[in-house]
Formats: C-alpha cells, structure tokens, sequence
C-alpha cells in the first residue's frame, strides 16, 4: 500500500485488525511521500505496472490522467463487487471515480470548502461572519475590517510561486457548478463562471485586500502565526492546521460554509478529494480491495482515521458518530462536523480534472498573475489562457 503522511499512519493503525479479519493477507503500508508519490506511480504505471504497489492512494486531481494515459493501469474495481458501495458515499464521488461503466477507486476524503474566519476581527470591525450573503458583502466587509484593524482579508501567491496559487480562483468557480473542463472534456476556461471567479478576485485586490502569499505553505502558515489576514478560505482539513498552528487563539475562530457568489447561490462545492485505487498488474488484487473496502467502507474506520487526523470521510454513515456532533472549543464551540456534512450531503458538480489538469492550471496561474500584477482584464487574460490550452492540447474551446 503506498501513501504518504497522515493518511498512511492512520492505515498501519488499522492493519492489527484487518489480519485479524483476513489472517492469510499481509499489509505492508508505505509512506512514500506527497508529492514523490505522483512521479512514483507515474513511472510504475509507464512501466505497465511493473513496481507498483497493490493498493494506491491517489488524488482527484491525479485519477483521471492515470485513467487517459495507461489504460488497464488500474484495476476496474467493479470485476471485485464495488458496485454494491455505490451509495454509501458524499453525491458526486462515484461519478468522480467512475469512467465509461468502470469504478477505478473509492472514495476517501471528501473535503468541503470552508471560509475560515477570525470572528474576534470581524466583531472589532462590527461585520457579522455568518451574516455575509455573497463576495461583494464579502470585500465591503473587507474594507471595514482594514480600516478597523489595519488586517488584510485574505492572502493569495500573486506571483504564482506555487502551483496552488489559484485555489480561490477554482473554488469560486466550483460553487457556480463550473471548472476548468466540461464532462466531455472541452474547454471551459474562459466561461462567464470563469470571468466572475476572476472579477471577484480583481476585486478584491483592487480594494487592498490580499496579502502576499508568495512562497506557498509556509508564508500562509506564518500569517496565521501573525495574524497578517482574517480569513483561510480553505477545505475541510484545514480546520485542524489553524488549531495547531495558534492554539492560543481558541475561541476567537470560526468557520462556515463559503458565502455564495450571487446571493442566493451555492455555498457548497466539493473542492478536493482521494481515493484508493487498485494496480491492474497486482496478482493480489482480491485481498487488495479487501484492504481498501477496510478502510473506507467501515464506519469505525473511518472514524478512527478521523479522531486521529482529521481527515473528512466520504462515507455518509461515519457521520453517525458522536465526534462529528461534538462542539469545538476552538471553533467558538461550533459543531465543524455539521456544518461541513450540511455541504456534503448537497448535490455536488461533478468535477473532470482531465488528464490536462497541469496545463490548465499553469495557464490560470499565469492569468491571475497578471490580473493580481499588473491590473489585467479578466475576461482578456481567461480568453487567452483558453486559446492556449487548445493549441497545447487539441481540445476544444465552448463558449
């Protein structure tokens, strides 16, 4: 089993009873880092599997390249009984894992956008967090909060110094149902949806109200150790970095769903998730689907993983456990668990990656640094960043 980090400690955790269960399989989990996992299961899967582990854990970003690129890469999970686990997940993963009749993973993580806050900011500032109805009330909260605090609402990587760079950008699109793709693969890039998550983000930067975040993860979590931004708009494990990382601050955080871009409109959006794929060139591949239905289709699995990491199951019925009711004392004693399960129970858009995933988000990349830079017009640099992910990958532009 390759993994990395968190997910692959709380695995081990669980072998001890997985044996016990299925005395005749050994499990060998293996943390073999994020990112080096991507190149690693890359060259595997070149190399027509040979390496590869029995059990893979990939992300949403990466399944649907694996899928286009190395056909029989990766085992159609339906030939070993998957299909009877159809609905026990959030709405939209099976159609994520799913392509053409064929389930190549199972649904791990599902992980919500959320709009972390520093309620104790927006008290001084006299705006009401919860109260905030689309982005626009969001920059006039904005504003007020700079003028009554000197702090900045949020913080983006202007210069694109990370390939993540754009969360916000994509996650704007995601709650108007849009991406960078359609569900056949065309180009959406430059979409009015698109235009809108650019104008938002124009907007804000225009008003003063993003900080820097050039240098990726470790600038973000020095401005939370500062206080240099009030709110991380972040997915659901994010929760437990900013607790980490300033527990003093307990009681003056608190999350909610992201406000909707027009009033009125979504304030879900699944913005990332992983899954356990099987290897098509495991000879083991019975036992390894054991070990992956273990994992992800048992409750108190998925519980366990939770109470130890904080990673947010996509399997509805782990959220009958009490720890997902509980209030937070660092969270303004909220209930982080309902609020994010509200999201997950919602009619997700279903997301298509695409194998090109890595071009268009370096194109998206390079257009918001010219809006955040430079002053760029949205719809201008989107057009362009559209155009050119045609010509790179031969697909087709709908407008």
């Amino acid at each position: 089993m390759w993994s990395w980090a968190g997910p692959a400690a709380m695995m081990k955790e669980l072998v001890p009873g997985f044996t016990t269960e299925f005395p005749g399989v050994k499990v060998d989990v293996q943390d073999v880092g994020n990112p080096a996992i991507w190149d690693k299961i890359t060259t595997g899967l070149a190399a027509g599997g040979q390496g590869l582990a029995d059990v893979l854990h990939i992300g949403v970003d990466y399944l649907p390249a694996y899928i286009e690129k190395f056909p029989g890469g990766l085992a159609d999970l339906n030939t070993l009984g998957a299909a009877k686990h159809k609905d026990m997940f959030a709405p939209g993963l099976w159609e994520t894992v799913s392509r053409d009749g064929k389930v190549y993973a199972l649904p791990w993580e599902a992980n919500s956008a959320g709009f972390y806050y520093r309620a104790d900011l927006f008290e001084r500032a006299g705006v009401d967090g919860e109260a905030l109805q689309n982005w626009d009330e969001v920059i006039e909260a904005g504003v007020k909060l700079k003028e009554k605090t000197g702090v900045r609402l949020l913080a983006i990587d202007k210069a694109a110094t990370q390939a993540d760079s754009a969360n916000l950008f994509q996650c704007l699109m995601q709650l108007q149902d849009s991406f960078y793709f359609d569900m056949q693969g065309n180009i959406t890039l430059d979409s009015p949806a698109a235009v809108t998550a650019m104008t938002i983000i124009k907007k804000l930067n225009d008003a003063g109200l993003v900080a820097d975040q050039g240098g990726g993860w470790n600038t973000m979590i020095g401005l939370i150790k500062k206080g240099g931004v009030a709110v991380q708009p972040m997915p659901t494990w994010f929760g437990g970095i900013i607790a980490d990382t300033v527990p003093a601050e307990k009681g003056k955080w608190k999350v909610r769903l992201p406000p909707p871009v027009t009033a009125g409109g979504k304030v879900s959006a699944l913005v990332n998730s992983t899954h356990l794929a099987v290897a098509g060139s495991s000879e083991n591949q019975a036992a390894a689907f054991a070990f992956a239905e273990y994992v992800l289709t048992r409750p108190e699995s998925q519980v366990h993983i939770y109470k130890g990491k904080g990673i947010a199951p996509a399997l509805l019925a782990a959220y009958d456990d009490p720890v997902f009711h509980q209030p937070s004392p660092f969270f303004s004693g909220q209930k982080m668990g309902e609020i994010f399960l509200d999201s997950l129970r919602q009619p997700s858009y279903v997301t298509n990656y695409s194998a090109d995933y890595p071009r268009a988000l370096k194109l998206v990349d390079d257009a918001q640094s010219k809006v955040l830079l430079q002053g760029a017009d949205p719809a201008t640099v989107l057009r362009q960043a559209a155009e050119q992910l045609a010509n790179q990958t031969g697909r087709k532009v709908v407008r």
